[in-house]
This record gives C-alpha cells, sequence and structure tokens, in this order.
C-alpha cells in the first residue's frame, strides 16, 4: 500500500508526517522489517535519539520516528519517507498488523471433533480436527478452537478467544473475552495440594476455579492451577511467556508480564502492572505491590513494595544488588587482606602477651 494510505489508516495527522514536506513523495510499500534488516519497500521504526546513526545505513523505505527534529531531517536527506509519534513502538506494532494477520481458520467445525449434546456454541466459531467439548461447556461468538483441543465440563469460553493446538481447559475454568491460550498450555489442572499424615500424604481435592479475565494471554506449556476452593484469578489484559508456572489460589492483578520460566507458588498475591522477569521464583503466600519489577532469576519470599525494583536470592532493593554485585568480583582479595590483618593481630597480641611476662 502507498504510505499516505498507511498514515491513514494509522490515524496520523498528515502534519505529522513527511507528507507535510514540499519535497513530499508517496512510496509504495509491501511489509515491514527491523531497521537494520529492511530492504527497499519496506517500513521501519527508530526508538529514540541513540539508534540515529541506524538512519543513515537502513534500507527502508520509510521510518517511524519520535519527536526529533534531527532524525526527521536525516531522513529526508535520505528521500525516506517518515512519521512523527511520542511511541514508535507502539505504532509499529500497529503498522504489523496491517501487512500482517495472523491464520485463522473458517468459522467451520470440522467431522472429527467430538462436541457433547448439551454444550452451546455461538455464531461464528471455527472447531478444529480432534477437539473435544464435554459436558455443559459454554463456547461463545466467533471463537477459534484448534485441532486436538480438550474443554473439560462446566467450562466458560468467552467471545473472541483463540485456542490453539494441544491446550487443555479443565473444568469450571472461565475464561474472557479475547483470550489467547498458546500450545501445550494447561488452565486450570489440580493445584499441588497433599496434606502430611502418618501413612503418607493425603490428596487435597481441588474444587476450586480458574478464572482469566478479558485479554489474558497465555504462552506455550504454560500452567495455571486451580486451588483446593475458591479461585485462581488473572486480571484483564495480563501476559503470561512461554513455561510459566501459576500456583493454586494465586491472585495476578491487570496489566502484568511474566517472561518465561516465571514460577508462583500457591496463595501468591501480585498487583496491577507488575513485571516478573525470566525465571523469577515466588513463594508460597508472598505479595507483590502494584508495579513492581523483579529482575531475572529473583526469589521473593516476603514482601515487595510497590514500584519497588527487586533483584537477587533472596530479593534485595536493586540498588543494594548492584553494589552488592559490585563486591563479589572483589571477594578473593578481600579474603586475603582480612588473613594478613588477622595474623597481624596475631601477631600483635602475642607481642603484647610477652611484654606483659
Amino acid at each position: 500500500m502507498k504510505f499516505s494510505e498507511v498514515v491513514q489508516r494509522l490515524g496520523v495527522p498528515v502534519d505529522r508526517t513527511s507528507l507535510s514536506l514540499e519535497s513530499a513523495h508517496d512510496p509504495e510499500m509491501v511489509g515491514v522489517a527491523a531497521v537494520d534488516e529492511a530492504t527497499s519497500g519496506q517500513l521501519s521504526y527508530i526508538d529514540g535519539a541513540k539508534f540515529a546513526a541506524q538512519i543513515k545505513t537502513t534500507q527502508a523505505i520509510a521510518l517511524i520516528l519520535p519527536r526529533s527534529q534531527d532524525l526527521q531531517a536525516a531522513a529526508t536527506e535520505r528521500s525516506i519517507a517518515w512519521i512523527e509519534t511520542a511511541e514508535p513502538r507502539l505504532m509499529f506494532a500497529q503498522a504489523i498488523a496491517l501487512f500482517y494477520q495472523a491464520f485463522q481458520p473458517d468459522p467451520e467445525i470440522h467431522p472429527t471433533a467430538v462436541i457433547h449434546p448439551t454444550a452451546k456454541i455461538g455464531t461464528e466459531v471455527a472447531i478444529g480436527a480432534h477437539v473435544v467439548i464435554q459436558a455443559n461447556v459454554t463456547v461463545g461468538n466467533q471463537v477459534c478452537i484448534h485441532p486436538n483441543v480438550v474443554i473439560y465440563p462446566d467450562a466458560r469460553i468467552g467471545d473472541r478467544v483463540v485456542l490453539h493446538a494441544n491446550c487443555t481447559i479443565h473444568e469450571r475454568t472461565r475464561l474472557g473475552t479475547d483470550c489467547v491460550i498458546q500450545p501445550g498450555a494447561v488452565i486450570g489442572a489440580e493445584g499441588f495440594g497433599f496434606v502430611p499424615t502418618a501413612q503418607g500424604w493425603y490428596k487435597m481435592q481441588q474444587s476450586g476455579c480458574v478464572v482469566l479475565e478479558d485479554g489474558v494471554e497465555v504462552g506455550c506449556n504454560s500452567t495455571i492451577d486451580r486451588p483446593a476452593v475458591g479461585e485462581t484469578r488473572i486480571a484483564q489484559q495480563t501476559k503470561l511467556d512461554n513455561l510459566v508456572h501459576i500456583g493454586h489460589g494465586a491472585q495476578i492483578g491487570f496489566g502484568c508480564a511474566f517472561a518465561a520460566q516465571v514460577g508462583l507458588a500457591g496463595g501468591v498475591e501480585v498487583g496491577n502492572r507488575v513485571i516478573l522477569a525470566g525465571q523469577v521464583g515466588v513463594a508460597n503466600d508472598a505479595k507483590i505491590g502494584d508495579g513492581a519489577i523483579a529482575s531475572s532469576k529473583t526469589g521473593v519470599h516476603g514482601t515487595v513494595n510497590p514500584g519497588q525494583v527487586v533483584s537477587g536470592y533472596p530479593c534485595v532493593d536493586h540498588k543494594i544488588y548492584l553494589k552488592s554485585s559490585a563486591i563479589y568480583s572483589r571477594l578473593p582479595d578481600m579474603y586475603q587482606t582480612l588473613k594478613q590483618l588477622q595474623k597481624r593481630v596475631e601477631e600483635l597480641e602475642n607481642q603484647g602477651l610477652e611484654r606483659a611476662e
């Protein structure tokens, strides 16, 4: 499509684009790419002044730029069309959607699907091969269920949910609208609940459920467990990466983002807009306040205050962690110095004893 069409479909005023210049040209674009990989005919973006040098080398035909006259002038000098925005990466994400749409099967039911007669299926639903939908399941409108998905009894699936191949939705699970469950994920399986006895472990039945609110996305092979009683709840627009585990009874706020291999034990409370980097582990009943961030491989065992950034195992404030890390590499030298000081102290003590005698 023409650059001017992209501008129009992104809702950008012309005076915030190179189309407002006398020398403006309206190139045709065929796709999007990273700025260092773009070829002629592709749209890319620059996220800030520190990437300014890439304008001189990129082959992109058009760029999404931050509000910088210097960057815009550099692009114009190379006859690169540009769009100005306060959030280039966000607009680039919106631009990708103009050129690429994820695979969407036709709204039909494959003949090999097994659907219980009590299940209620909405309109314009796509159900793939070998899907199993059990008793009293409710499936909303425009839902896409890819092959080999299994939905246990009494589950409720909201409108426009996408269930990718081989994921499993256990009994009584509730998915809000626009949720995406990636391949291999298991939502609502039994929590790890066992009571110790003299004869061994007594299995505590997990009678609760899992609730995913609107817009929650769950990555490949992630697991969200249901509790013995009550519910495990993930609030709207929270995003989970691949291989994330959410323990039974956890309560997670809205707009959170958990990277790969994050693990939450049972009863954890997480506030809104919390970010947990890769391999963060959170112990039973820990509490993480709104807007907190845990860097990769952090171990959280107690309470993290709202807005706090923590690192390390067990976690400490990130500033303290950085100071400790700087000292860590010097520990061998510090140990040698300590040994020399101890030896010197012993020598002085011995000299004092000899004088006393």
